[in-house]
């Protein structure tokens, strides 16, 4: 399994309100929409799975969001495929293990994104970063 492609579609920041006081900062990521997808490479075409997804940094009380969708493209086996498509379609659920492959990506890719449009338009950052303490 191999994730090969990864787009937005949709990348929305949003200020509202002015920053005032305690800031909670909520990041949320869901699958969407789950089908299968055929690739071609070369003179062969390879089956794989392309996962929908949305990322939400929600800034409260009311002071403004990032929201990005898009979608990953996963290369796999045929057998493969049609197990994460069936599950998917028959009760909303994949294998634990592609699901952790596919929301690390995700996140990777989303955490990013997310860190350059909040800075763009003036909110925090939405995930912590590293900070240096000097000692005397």
């Amino acid at each position: 399994m191999t994730i090969v492609g990864f787009n937005f579609t949709k990348i929305h920041a949003e200020k509202t309100n002015p920053i005032k006081g305690k800031i909670n900062i909520s990041n949320k990521v869901a699958l969407t929409g789950v089908e299968k997808s055929d690739l071609a490479l070369g003179k062969d075409n390879q089956q794989g799975v392309k996962f929908n997804f949305n990322y939400t940094s929600t800034y409260e009380p009311k002071i403004g969001t990032v929201e990005l969708d898009g979608d990953l493209l996963f290369l796999t086996t045929d057998k493969e495929v049609k197990e994460i498509v069936d599950g998917w379609t028959k009760d909303k659920k994949i294998p634990q293990a592609v699901m952790s492959s596919v929301i690390n990506a995700v996140l990777t890719k989303c955490n990013l994104q997310a860190l350059i449009s909040s800075r763009d338009i003036n909110l925090p950052p939405s995930i912590q970063l590293p900070k240096v303490k000097i000692k005397q």
